[in-house]
């Protein structure tokens, strides 16, 4: 058994390190996940000593923003006066850009090397044709037998190496002081963050090669440690007060917060001045032709402004998972995925039946997709197998030269031909969903009450009234080329997975009658007989909607085409903005889709800053320019409170996480992004290390946050949140959710509420549930304002 102040010393060292998503689900994350029980400030500067990383934005960053006045004058010399700082921005900006970080010398450099190889040949999913032996005795058992071989260490003999991790730290920690077994750890952690990062995902989720080839910060302490020992690197770190001077960190602080404070007052200023109640009471009595649902991510303020414009439409936001906790079987690969977020266990399971009359053609579908699946892994045995490796490659090079050529020269193309020629099974099966109790599947049929609970909680999350004829369920996916990273630019709320299924399943729970009927005779939601609900996608890299319409009644039929010539209008000038180009800007879009050397096919969520929680009269005639998340949301409707606390206790999180991951794969790409793409290496199927080895990437790449090396496009600012509510609803829920409290007081996000109560006046939150209010030209009031709410007891029950 471990001893018990090596285990806790485990633990408190494992907060330095946040979680690497693998790159099939790559979820955006808070990097200092782990950290956020501290005050950001705190915890980004122990970040900064850890890993040896910049935590702020550099001086170049702020002189972009200062130049292009994104920094308000008023607002840092404010903040700077307070500060008894008074030279002028320029003077701090230049003394900023003086004091370089020194870059200190990676004196473990062997010994991360050692670890890096045993770690990517031990937790390969499937890349490697070799794999490595006894993986299944532990990561410590296996490399235990095979370290005797390893040319890079000194000759030695099994029986030397402790038969056990808990026996290899114990024998390397003997002689050191208790009290310095956390630093001890914590050092080894963070030299290589990406790979414990890993590590520890595959604990916390438990992934099936975790289950059946178990790796854990133990016995990677273990090995690190004991090599260490052998090579005599270095254990005990020596002190590292090599980063940014205390000095400089606070003057970044000072012009972060000046940035984030300006922004707000511009985003508090646009919505002050959109009358909201004249313009709400207008649109009461009107009902739209087509109303559609997209997910609350950035990329959709944009598509959904142009489909808003193009006729009598009306858009909602709402997480892309729909309000379905599921896991999601694929037809294609057969492989079953989350598609949920992440700190959401699976309810469901979804996989896919014929529809009505389509037996036959699924039938053939399969067939279809058997040979197709055989072809590809005959060609890839064909090219790995070392006798027929030189004779297909030689064989076959005129084909994949023409094939290299066509995807080179002409991809938009390319891609009209592939999606042309290309039958998506969503054409001829429908979702089926059933209750999921553990991971080799009890299904159960899902119940009448809980599919009229999962509908019920949209409608009420989004404050719904009233029902078009149509109404879109709109998930979102991207589409890439020769992209390890994919599955970044596709739905976080899905865990990295395509909205679709979740849209679909939605759609068609939507449209039972029973479900209709109960809604209406049990929770006063009535929804017409001529109501048809519809799933969709937005492709986000190309702005097309595809809908899956296969089963909408003939009725319907006239009105679904006129708003597909519409969702065709969207595209063309939903591309145009966002691509910056007037013409041919759909098949420039599809040409970034397809085409296998482009770095960049979309921005993703870049330039994220707010997250606003309202109804969409808030925004409605406004360009956020993709900078905010919109998630609909009427506090007359919501009663209780209790649809708001959902969305406080849920995507609020999670675009957090989304907001941070940004950030710091903005200010330090090479520690917490991925490099660039230029130099990329995937790594076991599931990374990316930079060139031959070293760490594994645990962030964006280089191409997702800046616009050249040294010219950034995201701008990194910590989350905004407004909400129209009540202010006191809003600090009743705060203090029943003390995470969401804690997140507020350390500040890792911002929270402004539009107080309905008061006239709308916005008011930001402050430490301990205080608040300070904005005047008309979106200033906040220099004298704290105490509004704490008093909550009755039994409230907080």
């Amino acid at each position: 058994m471990i001893n018990l102040s090596i285990q806790n010393s485990i633990e408190e060292a494992a907060q330095v390190i946040g979680k690497t998503w693998p790159l099939y689900s790559f979820v955006a994350s808070n990097p200092l996940s782990g950290q956020e029980k501290m005050p950001f400030e705190k915890a980004v500067k122990q970040a900064q000593k850890a890993l040896n990383a910049n935590v702020f934005p550099e001086s170049a960053l702020f002189r972009q923003a200062w130049e292009k006045g994104e920094i308000d004058k008023n607002v840092l010399l404010e903040l700077l006066e307070e500060n008894q700082l008074s030279e002028s921005p320029d003077h701090y900006l230049q003394k900023m850009a003086s004091q370089k970080t020194i870059d200190a010398k990676n004196s473990h450099h062997d010994l991360d090397r050692i670890m890096a190889k045993w770690l990517a040949a031990f937790m390969d999913e499937g890349l490697a044709e070799w794999n490595m032996p006894n993986k299944n005795e532990g990561f410590y058992g296996a490399w235990r037998k095979l370290a005797v071989y390893d040319s890079e260490m000194p000759k030695m003999t099994i029986a030397e190496i402790p038969k056990t991790s808990v026996e290899a730290l114990t024998d390397v920690l003997n002689g050191y002081a208790t009290v310095d077994f956390t630093k001890i750890l914590t050092f080894h952690l963070a030299a290589l963050p990406g790979w414990t990062g890993y590590i520890n995902h595959r604990n916390t989720y438990d992934s099936q090669w975790q289950q059946q080839y178990p790796i854990t910060l133990q016995d990677y302490l273990a090995v690190r440690l004991w090599v260490a020992k052998k090579i005599g690197a270095e254990i005990f770190p020596e002190n590292n007060d090599s980063a940014t001077s205390s000095s400089a960190s606070k003057l970044q602080y000072i012009f972060l917060k000046a940035w984030e404070k300006s922004w707000q007052n511009e985003l508090v200023k646009l919505l002050d001045n959109q009358q909201i109640v004249k313009q709400k009471f207008e649109k009461e009595a009107e009902v739209p032709d087509a109303q559609m649902v997209f997910c609350i991510d950035t990329r959709s303020e944009l598509i959904r402004r142009h489909v808003e414009n193009k006729g009598q439409y009306e858009t909602f936001g709402y997480a892309g998972f729909f309000g379905i906790a599921m896991d999601y079987e694929d037809l294609k690969d057969g492989l079953t995925r989350k598609s949920c977020p992440p700190i959401l266990n699976s309810a469901y399971h979804v996989s896919e039946i014929p529809q009505r009359n389509q037996s036959k053609e699924v039938r053939a579908y399969k067939r279809k997709n058997d040979v197709l699946n055989f072809k590809e892994y005959f060609l890839k045995r064909m090219k790995n197998m070392l006798p027929s490796a030189f004779g297909y490659v030689e064989g076959s090079g005129f084909f994949y030269g023409m094939s290299l050529i066509a995807r080179t020269l002409t991809p938009a193309y390319l891609y009209r031909f592939n999606k042309k020629n290309t039958m998506d099974y969503e054409s001829i099966c429908e979702p089926q969903i059933k209750n999921t109790c553990t991971f080799e599947s009890i299904d159960l049929d899902i119940s009448l009450a809980e599919k009229v609970a999962i509908v019920k909680g949209a409608f009420d999350l989004m404050g719904w009234k009233k029902f078009a004829p149509l109404v879109l369920f709109i998930g979102h996916g991207s589409h890439s080329a020769n992209n390890p990273f994919g599955s970044s630019l596709d739905c976080g709320a899905c865990a990295a997975s395509p909205g679709r299924h979740n849209a679909r399943m939605l759609a068609k729970i939507a449209n039972i009658p029973e479900v209709k009927q109960a809604l209406r005779e049990n929770h006063n939601i009535d929804i017409p007989a001529s109501t048809i609900f519809i799933g969709g996608e937005h492709n986000t890299t190309t702005d097309a909607i595809l809908l899956f319409d296969a089963e909408v009644p003939d009725s319907h039929k006239n009105q679904l085409q006129k708003l597909k010539l519409n969702l065709i209008k969207t595209q063309q000038t939903a591309t145009q903005e966002r691509l910056g180009i007037a013409n041919n800007s759909v098949a420039f879009a599809q040409k970034k889709a397809s085409n296998w050397g482009e770095t960049r096919p979309e921005w993703g969520l870049a330039k994220n800053a707010g997250f606003i929680i309202g109804p969409r009269e808030l925004t409605k005639n406004n360009n956020l320019d993709g900078r905010c998340f919109l998630h609909s949301y009427n506090w007359e409707t919501d009663t209780n409170g209790k649809a708001l606390e959902g969305v406080m206790q849920g995507p609020m999180v999670v675009t957090q996480w989304i907001n941070n991951h940004y950030y710091f794969s903005t200010v330090d790409n090479e520690v917490f992004g991925g490099g660039s793409k230029i130099t990329h290496n995937v790594t076991g199927k599931f990374g990316v290390v930079k060139g031959n080895g070293g760490d594994l990437k645990m962030g964006l790449p280089l191409q997702s946050v800046m616009e050249s090396d040294l010219e950034m496009y995201h701008q990194p600012l910590r989350l905004s949140v407004v909400i129209q509510a009540p202010l006191s609803r809003v600090s009743e829920i705060l203090l029943r959710n003390e995470h969401l409290k804690n997140l507020l007081d350390n500040e890792w996000i911002y929270l402004m509420v539009m107080d309905t109560l008061d006239e709308n006046v916005i008011k930001l939150y402050q430490k301990d549930l205080n608040w300070i209010p904005a005047d008309k030209n979106g200033k906040w009031s220099k004298d704290l304002k105490k509004n704490r709410i008093e909550v009755a007891v039994e409230n907080l029950v």
